[in-house]
C-alpha cells in the first residue's frame, strides 16, 4: 500500500507519460480529424497529367484562391483573379504573380491546400508554382501558372473549391529573416 506521497509521484508520472503518448499522437490524430471534418485539405504536391475527359458542360464549379505570405517573408503573392467559374473536367490556367520586397536574394516556397477537403482528391495540378522552391532576386517581380483541372466526378454538392496559397521562407532563409527581425545583437554599448 503507498502513502499519500507515493501515490501523487506515481500519479504524477502518470500524467506525464499519457501527455508524452498524447503529444507523440497528435500529429496522427489530426490528420484523422482533418479528413473527417473536411478541415485543412492536403493537396498532392507533385506534377499530375490532365485527365483526358469530355467536359461536363451541364454545371459550373466556382473556384476561389486565396495568397498570404506566413512567417515574415517580405514576399507579395498576387492571383489575376480571385475566383473562376469551371465546369469539371476543363483545364484552367491561373497566373500569379511574386515580389520580393526585401533589399536581398530570397527563397520561398508556397505550401497548398483546398477547401472543401474532399475536393482535394478530384484536383490535377499539372503546372504549379508550389510544386518547387522559388528564388526572388532584391525587388524582382516573377509571373507563374497555376494549371489544374477538377475532374468530372468532383461530387455535385461541392459548388465551390477554395485553392489557399501560402508562402514560407525556405529553412536557411528563415534565419536569415529572423536576425534580421531581431532587436540589436549586443556590442553597441
Amino acid at each position: 500500500m503507498m502513502n499519500p506521497v507515493q501515490r501523487t509521484v506515481f500519479r504524477s508520472v502518470l500524467v506525464l507519460i499519457a501527455m508524452f503518448a498524447f503529444a507523440f499522437a497528435l500529429v496522427p490524430l489530426y490528420d484523422v480529424f482533418c479528413r473527417i471534418t473536411g478541415v485543412n485539405g492536403k493537396v498532392d504536391e507533385r506534377a499530375q497529367t490532365l485527365v483526358s475527359e469530355e467536359v461536363d458542360e451541364s454545371r459550373y464549379v466556382t473556384v476561389q484562391f486565396i495568397t498570404r505570405s506566413g512567417s515574415g517573408l517580405p514576399w507579395i503573392l498576387d492571383v489575376e483573379q480571385r475566383q473562376v467559374r469551371v465546369h469539371p473536367g476543363q483545364p484552367t490556367e491561373i497566373n500569379f504573380a511574386f515580389t520580393n520586397q526585401s533589399g536581398s536574394a530570397l527563397s520561398g516556397r508556397a505550401v497548398p491546400s483546398v477547401s472543401p477537403s474532399q475536393a482535394s482528391r478530384y484536383l490535377r495540378k499539372v503546372n504549379c508554382f508550389c510544386f518547387d522552391e522559388q528564388r526572388l532576386e532584391a525587388g524582382e517581380r516573377v509571373e507563374m501558372p497555376l494549371v489544374f483541372q477538377l475532374t468530372r466526378d468532383l461530387p455535385k454538392d461541392v459548388n465551390t473549391v477554395t485553392m489557399v496559397y501560402t508562402l514560407y521562407p525556405v529553412a536557411e532563409e528563415k534565419a536569415q529573416l529572423q536576425a534580421q527581425v531581431a532587436p540589436g545583437s549586443g556590442g553597441d554599448a
